[in-house]
């Protein structure tokens, strides 16, 4: 796998699922109570981003480990 070192990390591997992931990033940001907004979050601080990101993560293995047991 070859990784692209662009400036935008962001990107959506799967444009289709785009909508979906933002969905998915504004609900985990409310449950962990990172006040997230569409568009500019700049007065948000790195470890308030970076929350978000790693509960995200933590939140899809979680659930790609349970389909995973249920097989």
């Amino acid at each position: 796998m070859s990784y692209n070192n662009s400036s935008n990390s962001n990107r959506v591997v799967v444009p289709e699922a785009k909508e979906a992931m933002n969905k998915f990033k504004m609900e985990v940001a409310s449950e962990i109570g990172v006040p997230l907004s569409n568009g500019y979050n700049g007065n948000l601080t790195s470890a308030q981003n970076g929350s978000v990101g790693g509960y995200m993560v933590k939140k899809m293995i979680e659930e790609q480990e349970r389909q995973m047991a249920s097989k």
